[in-house]
């Protein structure tokens, strides 16, 4: 699909940005501060707590994760939308 319109363009990027932006939000701030003490009482790894874990490491693993899933997904509406650098 080769579609020139530019404000469907930019309305996937705003949706995608959000999307990723509620993922992380979820990831940091629910898992690590909001739901920390239910997932504390999982252990991983030699007996870490899991919402320590998520506060500690777990977010940045997203965050990582986000960065590598948003370019991915940047490529293929570039793509679809013909603005591909390629």
């Amino acid at each position: 699909m080769n579609s020139s319109d530019p404000q469907a363009y930019w309305k996937a990027n705003i949706r995608l940005v959000l999307g990723c932006l509620a993922v992380w939000f979820f990831i940091s701030y629910g898992c690590g501060i909001l739901l920390a003490e239910p997932l504390n009482r999982i252990r991983i790894l030699g007996g870490y707590p899991l919402g320590f874990w998520f506060a500690q490491q777990g977010s940045i693993y997203g965050f990582v994760a986000l960065i590598f899933f948003y370019a991915w997904r940047m490529n293929q509406l570039d793509k679809q939308f013909g603005v591909s650098e390629e």
